[in-house]
């Protein structure tokens, strides 16, 4: 749960300023003054543009956000005559003025002669944000690594045109998480590029278990010691990626499949399915010290390795129409927590900015942002605030674009 205590009277930017406080605000209205003055400088000078303020970097970040609420195809929208048009907030900064802090917006304005990062206009934020992570929130002893739903709207998938989704650019990158599987607190996110350097890239991420167990150690540097359980998808779960974590004090739980997970030193003999017909319950175990191999039958053949339940421990899958069917609790255990993340994912993944640049960091970042507010709801929800005021995700959303906004309407919108 969370670390410290807030007020009752504690406001949605509060919460949101747990992980994005002002000096990070400030950075980013020094960091596009200096972008815009070298801008002009090479193309030009821009009689139009004037420095921006806190005031107006708070207020940009508002608009943006107002997107996850709305999901309209375009920020710009909020300025136009049509259906996602927003007059009360469309008032406080002019489309132009929207526009240029858009055309010059950065939160790192010039490489470093010792950059070699793809993503260095945006890690420093991304540092700033995991500290405020690590700070705000204590996660429970189970989590999950996975990667959230941040692709299109489905219902722009839905309505858009064959050449409407050809002109849409691929993500350049890949996206994971450590989630706490009892709240859905994202713990600590990874961002891996497509366009990294040799066998680093994301083509060969998707080819080579060995490079999702990369992705794995990264996730969970900062869990050494802690008696955390990591559940893991059939791209992560490995015997030698599990043995080298529970070196380190780290407990695992994960679905195995012979065609996605590097099945390096387990037997063959529970990678094939027996021949002899099974019933739904039935179960196969071997075990190496703590390490134990599960192939579990249920319509089909389910096989779990694990190092953080006993095998002889008996658990239970309750089926809407089958009722009971018995299994090892490692495989109960996996289908709770998982269970639990879809949930989040159906939840949560709807309030992802929906503005799509073009520009890789800015992608990044805008995901990065909206994981921030979701955390922030999740404070939000395990605080006496919410007992004060019990505003939902979208409400949540709301609040804190007014108050980024600058506008003293304090009731949520119904």
């Amino acid at each position: 749960g969370p670390t410290r205590k807030m007020p009752l009277t504690a406001s949605a930017m509060d919460f949101f300023q747990l992980f994005v406080p002002d000096n990070v605000l400030k950075n980013m209205v020094v960091q596009t003054n200096m972008y815009a003055k070298k801008y002009q400088e090479r193309f030009g000078s821009d009689d139009t543009w004037i420095d921006v303020t806190l005031t107006e970097m708070k207020a940009f970040l508002g608009y943006m956000i107002s997107t996850s609420i709305h999901h309209c195809e375009s920020v710009l929208s909020i300025w136009s005559s049509g259906f996602y048009s927003n007059k009360s907030i469309a008032l406080i900064m002019t489309q132009s003025r929207f526009e240029k802090i858009l055309k010059y917006f950065h939160i790192v304005a010039f490489r470093s002669s010792q950059t070699t990062h793809g993503l260095y206009k945006i890690q420093p934020f991304l540092d700033s944000l995991q500290n405020g992570f690590d700070s705000a929130f204590r996660p429970s002893q189970a989590q999950v690594l996975h990667e959230p739903l941040i692709d299109e709207d489905p219902v722009f998938i839905a309505t858009c045109t064959e050449r409407e989704l050809r002109k849409r650019k691929k993500r350049k990158f890949s996206l994971w998480v450590r989630q706490c599987s009892s709240t859905g607190f994202i713990c600590q996110i990874y961002v891996h590029l497509k366009e990294g350097s040799g066998a680093d890239g994301l083509d060969a991420l998707k080819n080579k278990p060995q490079l999702h167990s990369m992705v794995a150690k990264s996730l969970c540097q900062n869990a050494s010691g802690k008696n955390y359980i990591i559940f893991t998808g059939p791209s992560i779960t490995s015997l030698n990626l599990f043995e080298e974590f529970e070196k380190q004090g780290i407990y695992c739980c994960g679905l195995l499949s012979a065609r996605k997970s590097d099945c390096t030193g387990l037997p063959p003999s529970m990678l094939n399915n027996p021949d002899t017909p099974q019933s739904r319950g039935q179960y196969r175990i071997r075990m190496k010290g703590n390490m134990s191999l599960i192939c579990w039958y249920n319509k089909g053949h389910f096989r779990f390795l694990t190092n953080a339940y006993s095998p002889v421990q008996q658990g239970v899958i309750i089926k809407r129409k089958s009722g009971e069917i018995p299994c090892p609790l490692a495989v109960e255990a996996f289908a709770a927590h998982l269970s639990y993340i879809c949930k989040y994912d159906d939840k949560y993944s709807k309030y992802f900015i929906s503005h799509k640049p073009n520009k890789t960091w800015q992608q990044v970042f805008w995901f990065a942002i909206s994981i921030a507010i979701n955390n922030a709801y999740i404070l939000y929800k395990m605080s006496e605030a919410y007992h004060v005021t019990r505003y939902s995700r979208a409400q949540f959303g709301e609040r804190l674009v007014k108050e980024l906004l600058g506008l003293d309407d304090t009731s949520p919108s119904h």
